[in-house]
């Protein structure tokens, strides 16, 4: 830290109050961050000094440290996110009150943080007076020392893909416009879980197509009221594999996006939905390694394609969309199949990662925000990796999140966009080798498709 290191701004803005309300703020943000972050349940002292300082607490010029507090950070779900302690140090001029708060992660070298960090070694809290010396004109700002080889690119783990608020908003009018489904549930299953859970998933899909597609071509109308309604979407539609009940399908049908959902049966809540969702779903059983099955049912080019605790299907997604020139796709993982069997974690160490990525395979499984105490070695972990590496050999650029749902499975990994190191033809022969493979094998085999409706 003595050498002038290159602090990141993230975020500036004007503020018209003074030094002492953001003294009140940054007090509530080191003993209450449970306030600011959902994955956290609470924070722990663990220390409390005003000298002799440690030195992991930064120095900063024309500043001095006057407090440190050793707090350790719960998360709210320990089986999935790991501990974490910080030292909190609180920096203030030659005269007058502390302007900064610097948050400083305490790790050793080589662990991962924990997925509600974001991936950086300080991050500032800096309250800077006018020259006027007065409130009006102040600002608060928010800045960063990057970890090495960490992103400062707008979609990297350090800016969520969309605020945290809209989505929030957006959830809120979602769930009213479609709570009464809790009412009129026709499964067995619980409906409070489902229903809010793929309220939750088609709110993140929503923002997801409006920050990945463009609005050319785009033929829905402008509306105040309903303004995703005009939000760009994939130029294919959807497709839900493995859709279940159809809530999703029907969810997102509702709200005006063109798409269809498929599974082996019926459910009993399909002829329960409006007539427009009903004819979007389809009894289809799905056969990855022969389109000739049914030439009544293909994916289309530009399709995006969804996998939400599609089980079986989870690892032929990201080979589906590289055959069929998919838009993309979000997986949601659930029970771990490989692609005629069981996952193994014994006889699947994931596939290679290709030359020029950029990474080490140790890098590249801490970009993956897995949580937990941070071994990856539990079997659902040593799937998601194998999942991640199966996506780059598809030739898709990987992309993880954590999805604000009621679900404990609730990670998923997102392909939106083509890995450059992988030339197209190599991930269409890439994918070609697979289904070969499975074919060679003799083993998978595909389920009659049931007609009649039955529980979920």
């Amino acid at each position: 830290m003595h050498d002038r290191p290159t602090w990141t701004p993230i975020i500036s803005c004007p503020v018209n109050f003074p030094i002492e309300i953001f003294e009140i703020a940054i007090s509530q943000l080191i003993h209450h961050p449970e306030y600011n972050s959902t994955l956290i349940l609470r924070s722990e002292v663990v220390e409390e000094t005003e000298s002799n300082f440690v030195e992991a607490v930064p120095r900063l010029e024309g500043y001095h440290a006057v407090q440190c507090i050793h707090r350790r950070l719960l998360p709210r779900r320990p089986g999935r996110d790991a501990a974490l302690e910080q030292y909190c140090s609180l920096h203030a001029s030659e005269s007058g009150n502390p302007h900064t708060l610097i948050l400083t992660p305490i790790v050793a070298p080589g662990p991962s943080l924990p997925y509600y960090h974001p991936s950086v070694s300080h991050l500032a809290f800096r309250y800077f007076h006018s020259p006027m010396n007065t409130d009006t004109s102040a600002r608060l700002r928010i800045e960063a020392l990057h970890l090495p080889n960490t992103s400062t690119d707008p979609n990297s783990r350090l800016y969520r893909t969309f605020a945290r608020e809209a989505y929030q908003d957006l959830y809120l009018i979602m769930r009213e416009r479609h709570k009464g489904l809790v009412d009129t549930w026709r499964e067995v299953t619980d409906p409070l879980k489902h229903v809010f859970e793929d309220i939750g998933i088609a709110t993140y899909l929503m923002f997801l197509w409006k920050d990945t597609f463009s609005t050319s071509g785009s033929t829905v109308v402008d509306s105040a009221e309903e303004p995703w309604k005009s939000w760009p979407r994939p130029p294919g539609g959807f497709l839900d594999l493995g859709c279940g009940n159809g809530l999703l399908t029907h969810i997102l049908t509702a709200e005006g996006y063109v798409g269809s959902g498929v599974d082996l049966r019926a459910r009993a809540s399909w002829s329960h939905y409006p007539v427009e969702t009903q004819a979007q779903l389809h009894v289809h059983a799905f056969d990855p390694t022969d389109d000739s099955l049914d030439p009544s049912f293909t994916i289309l080019r530009n399709t995006f394609i969804i996998d939400n605790h599609a089980d079986e299907l989870t690892p032929w997604v990201p080979v589906l969309a590289t055959l069929h020139d998919a838009a993309g796709y979000l997986s949601i993982p659930c029970c771990a199949w490989a692609f005629d069997a069981k996952f193994e974690r014994a006889n699947s160490s994931g596939y290679p990662l290709p030359e020029g990525i950029g990474m080490t395979k140790e890098q590249f499984i801490e970009s993956l925000n897995l949580g937990g105490d941070g071994s990856n070695t539990s079997s659902y972990s040593m799937y998601r990796i194998w999942l991640a590496t199966l996506s780059v050999h598809c030739g898709w650029v990987v992309e993880c999140e954590t999805l604000r749902i009621p679900s404990t499975r609730n990670w998923a990994v997102v392909g939106r966009k083509r890995l450059g190191v992988v030339r197209p033809e190599r991930a269409l022969d890439n994918v070609r080798a697979i289904v070969e493979d499975v074919k060679k094998s003799g083993v998978f085999k595909t389920r009659k498709p049931e007609g009649k409706a039955g529980d979920y």
